[in-house]
């Protein structure tokens, strides 16, 4: 559904109004996991004296005139690259724990050992000392952890680690940070999100504001159907197995401490395998509602093998004066 036709950008926060009066083109990336959101911006900064500072926060909402703006976030600058002509600085912003201070030492390596707790628990325990405010999906919360250890790696790569163990993503947005599984329906609060809908127009073509293009990529399918994990129980002194799905059965190597524990992780395994081996590329009209781990859904104006839902794993958005506001999608199959 089209959003408008007139699309704006407003910045706030540090320097808000040298941004919102100079800038001549933008980038914005949304992404999942580790790699942080970015920022991008070019500025005309003819007859200016002196350069933006780097302190403080740029805040940044996105939209159309017609239908409003939609909030994207604060970065932080981490570069500033002036040029003498044209006059033109470019700016690049990153999420802000992904800044360069990093004051809590959210990047910094570390060895802890933690459990017997829960998913949610120790997602929590982790995040609050960066500052940051939990937000974890019912789903995810009580899962039982007996024991596990952080090893010589930042609490940044250790939650990323423990989201992937159980098919989950992790996102820090602003000042909440969320783990939820990929591919729900929410947005970074945890709030319920639009599924956006995207439709080829009928004369489809270069040039139109509308145009839309897209390319799929099908790399070899998953072989298995099923996964299968150890757990040990160390009462009766043997090893067990849980199986979910149907053979062909994927194998986990790492071995759990109970029962519940080695559900959820062949649960969690046997959903990510089924998005495996579809990766769908789109580039058309910038559309705000657009997201990382977002769904999207392709009705029945594209191709028979296309249409359907698919969880969103990137979004770059552009603006600039030659091709207007743009979104660049990268989306993979969903197993539900």
């Amino acid at each position: 559904m089209a959003q408008g036709f007139t699309p704006i950008i407003e910045f706030y926060g540090a320097n808000a109004t040298l941004l919102n009066q100079r800038i001549m083109q933008w980038k914005h990336t949304d992404a999942t996991g580790m790699e942080s959101d970015r920022l991008e911006l070019t500025l005309n900064i003819e007859g200016l004296d002196g350069l933006p500072s780097m302190s403080g926060k740029i805040g940044l909402r996105v939209g159309y005139k017609e239908s409003g703006l939609v909030e994207k976030g604060q970065f932080v600058i981490t570069q500033r690259t002036p040029v003498l002509f044209p006059m033109r600085l470019m700016i690049v912003a990153t999420a802000a724990p992904f800044s360069l201070e990093d004051p809590s030492g959210y990047r910094q390596r570390r060895s802890a050992s933690y459990g017997p707790t829960t998913l949610g628990a120790l997602f929590r325990q982790l995040v609050v000392k960066h500052g940051f405010s939990p937000r974890v999906a019912a789903s995810l919360e009580g899962i039982a952890i007996a024991h596990i250890d952080q090893s010589n790696e930042s609490d940044m790569a250790f939650i990323t680690r423990l989201a992937r163990r159980y098919s989950a993503v992790t996102k820090p947005f602003n000042e909440l940070y969320v783990l939820a599984e990929a591919g729900q329906v929410k947005s970074i609060s945890l709030q319920q999100l639009p599924q956006v809908t995207l439709s080829v127009t009928q004369d489809n073509r270069p040039g139109d504001q509308s145009f839309i293009t897209a390319t799929l990529n099908e790399k070899t399918r998953s072989k298995y159907m099923g996964s299968r994990v150890t757990w040990w129980d160390s009462a009766a002194g043997k090893q067990h197995v849980v199986q979910i799905g149907v053979a062909p059965f994927k194998t986990l190597r790492q071995r759990c401490q109970n029962e519940a524990e080695a559900r959820a992780v062949a649960e969690g395994e046997l959903r990510r395998v089924g998005r495996e081996g579809l990766e769908l590329n789109i580039d058309c009209p910038g559309n705000p509602l657009l997201a990382a781990e977002g769904l999207l859904s392709l009705d029945e104006s594209w191709p028979s093998y296309m249409q359907g839902r698919w969880s969103i794993t990137k979004v770059v958005n552009v603006g600039d004066p030659a091709t207007g506001y743009r979104s660049t999608i990268t989306a993979g199959g969903l197993s539900i």
